[in-house]
């Protein structure tokens, strides 16, 4: 039976790849797998997935506008799909994560999600919240906080390297702009 996996972290947790390792196996045992990205998220090149340790693969691009039932449905029917590895899931958007799930149900294909589930300011992304409510299985993937404790959330910073308190929910970064800390450490960088 096919479920709605949800692995989230904060940021530098190896998301992406653990993504890239699940589609391997899946790949290694003759399945095929599509994967998909947030067309925002062009760090690597557009359409393509990577990690911080230096794998990476193609991928498609979603946006806001993406139905992702039609999407995975058509790919579907093309070749048969195993399993669709979601990279940047916070992006997705309510409707998306639901399409994901009719995935899921109708067609009994995994879907396995992987994103932050906070932003800089503490706030849930959109697609993080349906996901941690409607998921079958969710999963912490673990970082850690300068002082050793789990890190839970992220700040962003400047250039100089001092905290940003506002701004836009979404700036397309790594480690040069977003630093994970534990909520002890985030609280006192932001209040």
């Amino acid at each position: 039976m096919a479920k709605l996996y949800f692995s989230f972290s904060a940021m530098n947790a190896g998301k992406s790849t653990i993504l890239l390792q699940a589609s391997h196996n899946y790949e290694e045992r003759g399945m095929n797998t599509l994967l998909l990205t947030a067309a925002l998220d062009g760090r690597h090149g557009k359409g393509r997935i990577g990690s911080r340790i230096g794998l990476s693969a193609d991928a498609f691009v979603f946006s806001n506008s993406t139905d992702m039932e039609a999407l995975v449905s058509k790919h579907h029917m093309q070749t048969a799909i195993n399993c669709v590895l979601v990279d940047e899931a916070q992006f997705l958007t309510d409707d998306q994560v639901w399409q994901l799930a009719q995935i899921v149900d109708e067609l009994n294909i995994p879907v396995m999600c992987y994103g932050l589930r906070t932003d800089f300011q503490g706030n849930m992304f959109p697609g993080s919240a349906r996901l941690l409510a409607i998921a079958d299985n969710l999963r912490e993937i673990r970082t850690i906080c300068h002082c050793g404790r789990k890190a839970t959330m992220v700040v962003r910073q400047d250039e100089a390297g001092n905290v940003i308190k506002d701004g836009a929910q979404v700036e397309i970064g790594g480690n040069e702009k977003y630093i994970s800390l534990c909520r002890s450490h985030w609280r006192a960088a932001m209040f």
